[in-house]
């Protein structure tokens, strides 16, 4: 896991972790935005984008590679922690992990029940179809799914090409047997849970066990979006969102359809 950082290291840390398939340039607009104020860490999760070399383990080892640099680069503690989907699970992992690393945590369309039939067919199709990412037409197609804008699709389509099998497997099979850590119910952090309206209902469902297992947790309905749209597309309306979350200042919806 690679760690690039933005803004004054005197200031309040801020972790942002970007989703499965993407990478650090994905939250080039977060970074621009929240450095001026935050000290922004973005790492770079194993099998991504500049780090495509490190083969990706699991959840569970990012989030333990996560914890070290806190404890060796902000003193066991930061203000924000903040994740999409894969990034989101490592967000979960974190903070069950260690329950007073930080202040605040936001968990964006973060899948938290193991889904495992569906991951044994995903892995054999993959299996099948892992050479097919070095095809443009299959990156156009799995750059809409992922939300990724026109103007980034060069960038998402290079970084897909170096993506190995074997941590696009690891990803996978972590990714689809998560299981929610008990734990997480102790942690001490103020979580923000956000899903889009039109995601799928074992997101949602999702959404809800984090929601019932954190007492002190708020959740956002993304009205109208989908798998994590919110952050990737409408990125001035989730800044808005995550700085009142941490002001205290906004009041969440906690229905879900």
């Amino acid at each position: 896991m690679k760690f690039n950082v933005s803004g004054n290291s005197e200031m309040e840390t801020i972790i942002l972790l970007h989703g499965g398939g993407l990478s650090d340039w994905s939250l080039k607009r977060q970074v621009d935005y929240l450095s001026k104020k935050y000290y922004v860490v973005t790492p770079i999760i194993d099998g991504h984008g500049e780090d495509s070399e490190t083969i990706f383990k699991s959840i569970e080892d990012s989030a333990d590679q996560l914890i070290t640099f806190i404890d060796t680069h902000c003193n066991g503690r930061v203000f924000a922690i903040c994740g999409l989907s894969l990034g989101a699970q490592i967000v979960m992992e974190v903070i069950s992990k260690r329950k007073a690393i930080t202040r605040h945590a936001v968990i964006e369309s973060g899948l938290a029940i193991p889904i495992e039939k569906l991951t044994k067919m995903s892995l054999m199709a993959q299996k099948m179809t892992y050479g097919w990412i070095r095809w443009k037409w299959f990156a156009k197609m799995q750059a809409r799914t992922l939300q990724i804008e026109d103007n980034l699709f060069d960038q998402y389509f290079e970084d897909s090409k170096k993506i190995s099998k074997e941590s696009l497997m690891n990803i996978t099979y972590s990714n689809g047997n998560f299981h929610l850590n008990n734990r997480v119910k102790e942690t001490k952090a103020n979580v923000l849970i956000i899903v889009g309206s039109k995601e799928i209902q074992l997101m949602k469902k999702s959404a809800r066990l984090l929601k019932e297992t954190i007492a002190h947790s708020t959740l956002f309905i993304a009205e109208g979006m989908n798998h994590g749209e919110m952050s990737l597309v409408h990125t001035e309306k989730y800044l808005d969102l995550i700085e009142a979350f941490f002001q205290e200042n906004v009041i969440f919806s906690q229905s879900i359809t």
